[in-house]
């Protein structure tokens, strides 16, 4: 049986494996800040999510495959973002180099595009982080039939894209997680902030993490302070952080309300991951070595 999201949103052993996933997301972002802002925000990371199901899966129902137009169109008809942020985003994975032209593309008016090795092993890595984090749950075998296996990403990829795409409750789970992940690294500051949290009661109104600096957090994620200080306040006007004392010299909390909405969220993503695997190869897998290139840990 999968795990359902109702499950892992009420269980504290899942909650300290939500920590963990937002510590190794925090750890990748402070590696690789670039290739990190295309997951900063949720619109794009969803642009991000809907380019690999395209060329992967052809998740708009036709073959597998990616182009401008074709990706634009189910960016704008998903409600992911406007065309020309669509068009930008490409414009800026081709100069980032995550995105490459087919050489010997057919149809040169179209120039069908696919993601450069860059861009696959990072998605490797995000997929693999979250399929070992499941695996610690039941004792499954997920992450290493993936790395034995890379080649089943093409499998699971487009199926959970389009599950997430589709899910109001990764996309909305709240309005203090819709403050912060909307905005441009919205989504880095937010997983710092709940990796921060070291031991947690439900009960509890406030969570204490200690102090936090906002002149770490712009320079760690290449955010600017006037940034930083606008997400502050405006979530601290809603309730949803604050200082336990004098504001800047004291520990910061986060509300039991935000730090829900946080968990909400992960239960439904790794709900739908995990049921995408069990659907696609069963609840207990074996790993079965294929031919080709393995994940290596450096990839990984």
């Amino acid at each position: 049986m999968s795990l359902t999201a109702n499950e892992l949103a009420s269980d504290l052993n899942f909650f300290t494996t939500v920590l963990s996933c937002s510590r190794q997301m925090v750890a990748g972002y402070a590696e690789n800040p670039r290739m990190s802002s295309i997951f900063a925000s949720q619109q794009r990371w969803l642009m991000a999510q809907a380019g690999f199901a395209l060329f992967y899966g052809g998740a708009d129902g036709g073959q597998p495959g990616i182009h401008a137009g074709r990706f634009a169109d189910y960016v704008l008809s998903h409600e992911i973002a406007s065309h020309n942020t669509a068009i930008s985003f490409i414009h800026e994975m081709l100069a980032y180099r995550y995105l490459r032209y087919l050489a010997d593309a057919p149809n040169r008016r179209v120039r069908p595009m696919e993601p450069t090795e860059t861009a696959v092993e990072n998605f490797a890595n995000w997929l693999h982080i979250h399929l070992a984090l499941l695996d610690s749950l039941d004792g499954g075998m997920r992450a290493m039939t993936f790395l034995e296996r890379p080649q089943i990403v093409a499998a699971l990829q487009p199926a959970i894209a389009t599950r997430i795409i589709a899910s109001d409750k990764v996309r909305h789970p709240g309005e203090t997680f819709d403050l912060f992940t909307w905005a441009n690294s919205g989504g880095v500051m937010m997983d710092y902030l709940i990796s921060r949290i070291e031991t947690f009661d439900p009960m509890t109104a406030r969570t204490a993490i200690g102090p936090i600096s906002f002149t770490e957090i712009c320079d760690r994620f290449l955010i600017s302070r006037t940034h930083v200080k606008r997400l502050m306040s405006k979530a601290s006007a809603m309730g949803s952080v604050g200082w336990m004392g004098t504001p800047g010299k004291s520990a910061f909390w986060l509300s039991r309300g935000f730090i829900q909405e946080y968990w909400d969220y992960q239960a439904e993503k790794f709900a739908i991951i995990a049921a995408v695997f069990e659907e696609t190869f069963g609840a207990q897998p074996e790993p079965a070595p294929m031919e080709g290139q393995k994940l290596t840990s450096k990839a990984l």
